[in-house]
């Protein structure tokens, strides 16, 4: 049995889907468990909210296990069912497969969960230095294909306030890289205004997760939504406008309107866990150019008669480049890559003995 009280993990963002899925769950075994929602994972436990309170608990070994097999692993918004042992240690027995699901690679191929059962991506920005479309772009590809949609939201608000037109501008950027239909809103995170700007986003039982580099402002929205400070929050760098690691793990929070916030650290290694279909429809504006190409199988780099080329800024054809070159590499195998290695190697010695000619030596 499950036991669920629907409007009490309503405000945790039980939605009648999740409980449709639920309900065609297979339950481990006999005996009562319990729904919660997983609000933080550390490496040794984990934190669960039951709709009232918050608990520790670990995981059953065959649960990181099957996880690990289906290369994956808990992450912060799933649903899990746990139960107490008989010395009142809370175990998670199983999870239930989320309806959405964020990842990331790293550098190896490997595979690592973001968050999961998440309504909408807050892709956090700020007008200062932090300003990057190249690494926005990046985000957006590590959203596209989870199911969540994604709305940039632009802080520092009030660093744009004395000079419209950097704001016009950098407005006018972004609008010629991304869709028109993505959202794009600018607040001052540490103002009440940027909770009624984010308000169509956080209606009851919806959950938001924030995502952008540190010092982007993250935490400091956290709590302005929350109206309370829920996190430790610290000062940018002058030079560069980059923040210290204030947050060091993801966590789950709940908002006074019914909505639940997910705050996350920087991601070192932005490393979307994406295909080339995917890249595709991010970069839509290519595709469509590369239909006017002179040749079919132009690549878009040195060849005579590419549209793509005339019609698509550097920069943005430079990040669709290597995006694209990563998400073929993750598709490889182990020994594929050791031969792409390999390749990369002897190109290497052949360019060093080259220049030893060149120089005479």
């Amino acid at each position: 049995m499950i036991d669920i009280d629907f409007e009490r993990l309503r405000c945790l963002g039980l939605t009648p889907a999740l409980a449709q899925r639920l309900a065609t769950h297979l339950v481990p075994d006999d005996g009562l468990f319990e729904l919660m929602r997983l609000t933080e994972v550390h490496r040794e436990t984990l934190r669960l909210h039951d709709g009232l309170i918050e608990r520790s608990a670990r995981a059953l070994p065959h649960v990181v296990r099957e996880l690990a097999g289906r290369d994956s692993a808990l992450a912060v918004g799933d649903w899990v069912l746990a139960r107490a042992d008989p010395h009142a240690a809370l175990w998670v027995h199983a999870q239930l497969p989320p309806l959405t699901h964020i990842a990331r690679r790293d550098a190896d191929g490997s595979r690592h969960a973001v968050v999961s059962n998440v309504d909408t991506a807050l892709l956090v920005m700020g007008l200062d230095d932090d300003f990057n479309p190249r690494r926005l772009e990046r985000y957006l590809a590590l959203v596209q294909g989870s199911g969540v949609g994604p709305v940039v939201v632009l802080t520092k608000a009030d660093v744009a306030t004395p000079r419209p037109d950097m704001l016009a501008a950098r407005l006018a950027e972004l609008r010629e890289r991304v869709s028109n239909s993505l959202d794009i809103v600018a607040v001052n995170a540490t103002d009440a205004s940027a909770a009624r700007a984010l308000a169509p986003y956080l209606h009851t039982g919806q959950t938001v997760v924030l995502l952008g580099s540190s010092g982007a402002g993250k935490s400091t929205l956290t709590n302005t939504l929350a109206g309370t400070p829920l996190q430790d929050t610290g000062a940018v760098r002058e030079h560069d406008s980059r923040g210290k690691h204030t947050t060091t793990s993801r966590s789950l929070h709940r908002l006074p309107g019914g909505a639940c916030v997910i705050d996350t650290p920087g991601l070192r290694a932005l490393r979307p866990d994406v295909d080339a279909a995917t890249l595709a429809w991010l970069f839509d504006d290519i595709g469509r150019l590369a239909l006017r190409c002179r040749f079919r199988d132009c690549r878009h780099q040195d060849e005579p008669g590419c549209a793509v080329r005339d019609g698509v800024g550097s920069d943005r054809l430079r990040n669709y480049h290597k995006l694209l070159r990563e998400a073929r590499r993750d598709t490889m195998t182990l020994l594929e890559r050791q031969q792409q290695a390999s390749v990369w190697k002897a190109r290497g010695k052949a360019t060093r003995a080259w220049m030893k000619v060149k120089r005479g030596e």
